[in-house]
């Protein structure tokens, strides 16, 4: 799996350093993200806004009192 940020890579060189990961496990993240340009910080993807479900019960309601 690649890095996506320069933080990222420097945060796996410092745990690479403090030996919570193997060189091997550093490299191979290395190998594969290769000379692409990558930004400072990635930023948190947001969420899509939820809809209101007012109107459509309302319209399913007045469905049902039809058909009675």
């Amino acid at each position: 799996m690649p890095f996506k940020s320069k933080a990222q890579r420097r945060k796996f060189a410092q745990l690479l350093v403090e030996g919570e990961i193997s060189p091997e496990t550093y490299e191979e993240w290395n190998r594969e993200t290769g000379r692409t340009e990558l930004p400072e910080r990635v930023d948190k993807t947001k969420k899509k806004a939820r809809k209101k479900p007012g109107k459509a019960k309302k319209a399913k309601k007045a469905k049902k009192a039809k058909k009675r």
